[in-house]
Parts: C-alpha cells; structure tokens; sequence
C-alpha cells in the first residue's frame, strides 16, 4: 500500500511519550505544487479578464495614450484642454508629491480616463456593426458594397486576436419582434396544415389576442428585454429544462457518436485515455479563453456564454424545479464500470495526467475483481427515472454518511465516464449495428450513464466512443465543438503506439482510482428498482434508424444551385408526405447566437412553398420543369425563414415568452394556449461540422463524424438529426415510438432515402455508389 501513503500529506502517532509526526515529503510536494497550479490559474483567468474587459483594445494601446499625452505636454500642447491641470489642483500637497510628481500622475489619470473612454466607444461601436444583419439576406455569391464596407469596419474593430469572451459585451440583445409581425408569421405557417374553416378560426384568435391582450403583454416583455441580457433563455431554461419532471433519458438528453469509419485504437483502456486528456487540455484552453470564438464568414462572433458550464456542471433534481450546480474547477473524473463507482484524480503535481498515466488508471479499474455492493450496480436509474421521486430519494438516501460523499464526487466531478462492456459501431456485414450503436448511446442499460451530468463519455470495448450530454447547460453544437477537438486531437496529435496503447511511460507510484463506498438502505434500492422500470419502459418504446446516406452529399447539393439544409428539409417533407399521407407542424432547430446569451429558435419548415412542391411530386401530371419551379420557391422560402429565426425574427421564442408573461400577469388567452399545445410530430435538427477546422476531410476523407440524435418529441412523430460529412455523406439519425401504430423508423428512413434520391433526379445529377 505504498501509493496509498503518497495521497496523505502527515500522518501522527499517540504514544506515552506524546504524539508522533511522520511528513510525507512527497505528499507535501505535491500539496504545494498543487497551491502553486491553483494560483497560476486565477492569475491566467485574472488577466484574460481584463483583456476581455478592455477588448478591442489592449494594455499596449494604454501606453501608447500615455506616451501621446506625456509627448505632448512634453511639447507644452494640452490635449486635456485643462483637464490635467484640474485633477492636478486636486490631488493633495505633501512632500511625496513634487510638482514634477502632481505632472506626471495627473497625466496617467487623465490618459487613463481618455483610454477606457476610448475603449466604451469602440466597444459601444462595435456593438452597432454587429447589429447590421443584412449580410445574411444577400443571394449567395453576391456582396453588396455596403456589407463590404461593414466587413472592413468590423475587421478593422477587431483586429486584435480576440479571446474566447472578447466579444461577449459588445454582442447586441436579442431584439422583441413586433407581435403583428410574430402572428402574421405564424398563420403563414400553419395555412397548409389548416383546412379553411379551421384557419379561419385561428385567425379570429389571433386578431382578438393582437388587438386586446397582445399589447400589454408586448410592453411587459418590452421591459424584461430592457433589464436582461436575453428575454428569451433564462425563460427557456427554467421552463424548458429545468421544470420538466419527466425522465431526462430519451426526452431531454442527446448522444454524439465516433468517427464513422475509423477507429484510432481498440484498446479500451488506451482510447478512454486519450479522449479524458484531450477533453482535459480543451478544459484547460476554455478556462484561459484561449478557444477562439466561433465566427460566422470569419468576421461575424457568435455567443460563446454557454461553454462556460461545459465541465464540472450537474443537474441537481427538485421536486418542482431542477437546478444546476456548477463549479469553477475539479479535479476529479468519475468513473463506471461493471456496477462500480469510481474516483479517477485527473492531476499529479499540479499538472493533468498525461494518457499512459490515464490508461494505466482506468486498466486498474478493468482489472478489479471487487462487486458491486448492494444498490450500488443500478443506481444511475434514479437520473433516468422521474425527476421527483429522484429528488426524494437524494434528500432521504443520500443526505449524509458516505452515500453523501460519493455522490458528492460523482456530482461534483469534471464529468462522467462509462467504461461499457458492449461493443459497438458500423459493421457493414451486420444490419441494424448503427441503430443498437445510437440507442446504446441514448439509454444504454438505463443505469449505466449519469444523466444528470453535462455529459457522460462512453468508451466501448472495442475502443468505440460517444457521449449523452444533457441539454439544459447548452445546446449540440457547443458539445459539437468539444467532440471535433477531442476527435481531432486524440488521432492527429496524441496518437498511440502500434500495439494500440497510449504514447509514453505510466508512474506507477500513482494512487488507484478510489472505489466510491456506498451504503444504501433496502428502501433506497427498491426506489432505484421503480425508476429503473419507468427507464426501461422508455428506452424499449424507442424505435431507432441510423444510417450513412453514400450515394451523395453536399457536393452535388450544391451543383443543383441550393442550400443543403433546404434541400434535406424537403427531402424530409416528401418523405414524411409519403410515410403518412399527410403534413404535420415541423420543428428545425437554428441558432440565435449572433445575440448575447443567444440559444435557438424554430425555423417551421412545413411551408406552403414546400407543401405545393411535395404535392407536385405525388403528381402524375406535373412536368419536371413546374416541379424545379415550386422546389427552388420551396428551397428560397426555407433560407429566408432560417435567416429570420437567426436574426431575431423568429416566431415561436416570441410566442413562448408571452404565453409566459401571460401566465405571470393571469391573464388568459385561448390563442397563445392553442399555440402552445400543437405538437411537433417531426422534429428535425442539422449536427454543425467542421467549426474547428483541425484537419483536411480531402486528406483524411475516412475521418468523418457520424454526428449525433436524440429521441422523439411527440408520441406519433419523428425525431430526425443529420449531419453533412464530406461532399459525398451525410448521415441521418430517425427515432420513434414502437409504440405509435402511425411510426415506424425503419420505413421513414427508407422513405427519406427514395426521397433524397428523387429530389436529386430533378436536376439530372445522378451519382455512383450507394
């Protein structure tokens, strides 16, 4: 038990002599070269603090002020037009304080001044050319010359390479749309799916909600958008998230998958390694704010506020409300295997662990006969469960004793990692190996992932990873984005030896993992076993598809002079047309992270423009020409609706938020209720490729992503997440209930398949390969 030794910094003795002190100089050493890591980060964080404070400008500008200021009284020209003088008449006499002194500081504090006065201006400057949205609305290719003008300006502002939160401040609030706007937008989208009768009615509710109960409510909300920085995503949280009492599993959390073809190594241990110490130097960067910040054109900062609760962030359970713990730091991994818990230290004097070190960690933890104890093997059902009896079973079982110090390490952990025993992945001689990856990744066993952290990393047997995040922290792409640095730098920078292992030599001297100590009553273990089976229930109703569409991808998209998201969008509406005979309100899921605190908005991708279009099609009369007509009207309605919901003009955030503020003032409105209850039977969102940009897909086209899904959201509906690899793969990720007679996800993906197929005949572009 030597290693054990090390993590105790003295040890003391009682004797009849007195006590006895034994150091352990190794433990001190690390003690201290832990204080020392602790103070070099917050100096690092205090320094890009104020660097991201004073952005566009830098302490080197500050000097440059002064030197002017100091030059020029130097040459008895006053640019503080008496100024100096001033605060040099206020400053106090004393001995200390020569009047060469009273020049000299007098002539800081008022370049001082002058500078951050500068800085507020730049910055309030800034934030005027970043509220110019008109670049997104010009056809693609062409450039007006007032965005050109813009574009230089704003390179020009931010011409100094900016931290992860330099713009943060100078990002312009998400803007209140006009309610006449917001409701003439919604009856345009639910025209095709009324009859006339039915529109009719909902117009009278409308006009009777614009004119009697909409303008007192728009003014409330008026005002909320006056005294916070987004009066969409608190609201969103807590409402959306944080609230829902139903299981997290399924219906809230979502998965990212491996590379698909690749897969760096099939040594488990090895893989799990590289993947914890990349996510650890990508933790590392987003503390210092050394990430650059997404950019749309290159010119364009996107919201960066929710990587701020990547890591070390746990949804805490409540009996009405959830919320969410986050800390600045931990040091700590945990860690599942086989029913056991465990606690991996992630530094060693003062430094992450490197991945022969992590390897040997987690091979230990392989290589433990120990079993589970009682309760131990299916907790993680409580996070899949009901969130209220969760919440009553943390306050009773988990309140004291070592059940409260091992949830404490699994809560306050940098986030979770489950070493799985199955193995997964594509296997083209194996049908139906992409689905059982996908619902592996979603449910797994429904005990073996903790779904209440930020994320839960998986690595399988075979060396085969994903992850389940959950959703109420931040949205896909800001896990998207850990996944491509992870992705990128476990194969083309850490890399592994030939046999599969981690690079470099393990310290054996190192600690084990701590196995977590539980004591859980028979009580506790039967309300593990109830959320268990409200899990299980869940899990078996998912009917999953997953497969790569090869036959082509963006590159021919793109040929046919359209958008590849507005091309897939109706391929969907037709396949959904053909599955069920009918359209349905559909839900696209678009970013509003050109606005501070910015999250997403609805784009409603069932238009008329589509509709006609898809009608066209299920036409034995309609001519091919007509048919390339209603689907270039089709794909154009799309950007321009897409751009709207980007740009703040969206219609459903708008709406959410007056119901809300409704409710709060108890007033009634049976047209927002309405509004409120239609459910989404398809639900579809784009997985973002490429926003790192770590490597050439030219050179390694094998290095695809296979992006990510999540659960349906209605009963009868679809759930429908693709990602766009490559110029000749996009893969589509379908979800349903085995329990609707109306879905089946299976027959959706193959309708999709023909659908994609058919949309490419039109513009006589066909492809080899499948």
């Amino acid at each position: 038990m030597a290693e054990a030794h090390q993590a105790v910094a003295f040890q003391f003795t009682v004797t009849p002599e007195g006590l006895g002190f034994q150091l352990s100089r190794e433990a001190v050493r690390q003690l201290y070269l832990a204080v020392v890591h602790s103070w070099k980060k917050r100096l690092v964080r205090a320094k890009n603090s104020f660097l991201t404070g004073v952005y566009p400008a830098s302490p080197s500008s500050w000097m440059v002020v002064v030197m002017a200021t100091a030059g020029s009284c130097y040459c008895h020209v006053d640019p503080s037009l008496g100024l100096i003088a001033r605060i040099q008449h206020w400053l106090p006499r004393s001995e200390a304080l020569t009047p060469h002194v009273q020049t000299v500081v007098s002539t800081v504090v008022f370049s001082t001044g002058a500078w951050l006065a500068a800085v507020l201006l730049f910055r309030r400057l800034l934030r005027l050319l970043l509220s110019y949205h008109g670049w997104m609305f010009e056809p693609h290719g062409r450039v007006s010359r007032s965005t050109r003008v813009w574009m230089a300006l704003v390179k020009i502002m931010s011409i100094r390479k900016p931290l992860l939160y330099s713009f943060q401040s100078s990002l312009p609030t998400l803007p209140v749309p006009p309610v006449k706007a917001t409701i003439a937008r919604y009856l345009e989208s639910v025209r095709p799916l009324l009859d006339d009768d039915k529109f009719r009615e909902m117009e009278a509710l409308a006009k009777e909600f614009q004119e009697k109960t909409a303008p007192r409510l728009q003014r409330y909300l008026r005002l909320k958008s006056w005294w916070t920085t987004n009066y969409v995503s608190d609201w969103w949280e807590e409402y959306i998230y944080l609230r829902g009492r139903s299981p997290l599993m399924v219906n809230s959390n979502y998965y990212a998958m491996d590379f698909l073809y690749v897969t760096p190594s099939r040594v488990q241990a090895a893989r799990a390694a590289n993947v914890v110490h990349s996510m650890m130097l990508y933790r590392r960067r987003l503390d210092r704010g050394e990430i650059p910040p997404m950019m749309a054109l290159g010119v364009v900062p996107m919201c960066s506020y929710q990587m701020e609760r990547m890591f070390n962030t746990t949804r805490i359970p409540g009996k009405e409300t959830d919320t969410l713990l986050h800390l600045t730091d931990s040091k700590h991994l945990a860690v599942y295997h086989k029913g056991r818990y465990y606690k991996v230290w992630l530094y060693y004097g003062g430094q992450v662990l490197p991945p022969a070190d992590l390897e040997m960690q987690f091979q230990r933890i392989l290589e433990d006969p120990s079993p589970p104890q009682p309760g131990e093997e299916r907790l993680a059902a409580l996070t899949a469960g009901e969130r209220v009896p969760w919440a009553e079973a943390r306050a009773r079982f988990f309140r004291r004793g070592p059940n409260r110090a091992s949830l404490d390490a699994i809560e306050r952990a940098a986030f979770f990692l489950t070493l799985d025993e199955e193995e997964h992945g594509q296997e083209p001689a194996q049908p139906g190996c992409m689905d059982a990856y996908a619902k592996s990744l979603l449910h797994g066993r429904c005990y073996d992932r903790w779904f209440d952290k930020s994320f839960t990393v998986v690595v399988y047997k075979n060396g085969k990873i994903g992850a389940n995040a959950e959703h109420s922290w931040a949205d896909a792409p800001i896990v998207g984005h850990l996944w491509e640095f992870m992705l990128a730098t476990d194969k083309f920078q850490l890399g592994y030896t030939q046999d599969g292992h981690c690079k470099g030599d393990p310290r054996w001297q190192l600690a084990p993992p701590q196995r977590l100590q539980w004591n859980i009553p028979p009580e506790g273990v039967a309300a593990i076993e109830a959320s268990l089976r409200v899990a299980r229930a869940l899990a078996d109703d998912v009917d999953f598809c997953c497969f790569p569409f090869t036959t082509f991808g963006k590159g021919l998209i793109k040929r046919c002079r359209t958008s590849p998201d507005a091309f897939i969008q109706i391929a969907l509406q037709l396949a959904h047309f053909r599955d069920k005979g009918s359209f349905c309100l559909t839900y696209e899921a678009s970013m509003t992270r050109l606005f501070r605190e910015g999250r997403t908005e609805t784009v409603r991708s069932c238009t008329s423009e589509a509709t006609a279009f898809v009608r066209s099609m299920a036409d034995p009369w309609s001519s091919r020409s007509e048919r390339q007509q209603l689907f270039k009207a089709a794909a154009e309605k799309h950007q321009q609706l897409y751009r709207l919901a980007m740009t703040g003009a969206g219609i459903d955030r708008h709406l959410f938020c007056l119901y809300l503020m409704s409710r709060y003032l108890g007033t009634q409105s049976p047209f927002l209720a309405k509004v409120l209850s239609e459910p989404w039977r398809l639900s579809t969102s784009q997985t973002p490729q490429q926003q790192l940009k770590m490597f050439d897909f030219e050179q390694f086209p094998d290095h695809v992503s296979c992006g990510g899904g999540f659960g349906p959201v209605a009963d009868d509906g679809y759930g429908v997440s693709y990602i766009i690899a490559g110029e000749n793969l996009i893969t589509f990720h379908v979800s349903s209930k085995f329990s609707s007679p109306e879905t089946d996800s299976q027959r959706f993906g193959r309708n999709i398949r023909q659908a994609m197929l058919d949309l490419a005949a039109l513009f006589d572009k066909p492809a080899a390969g499948k």
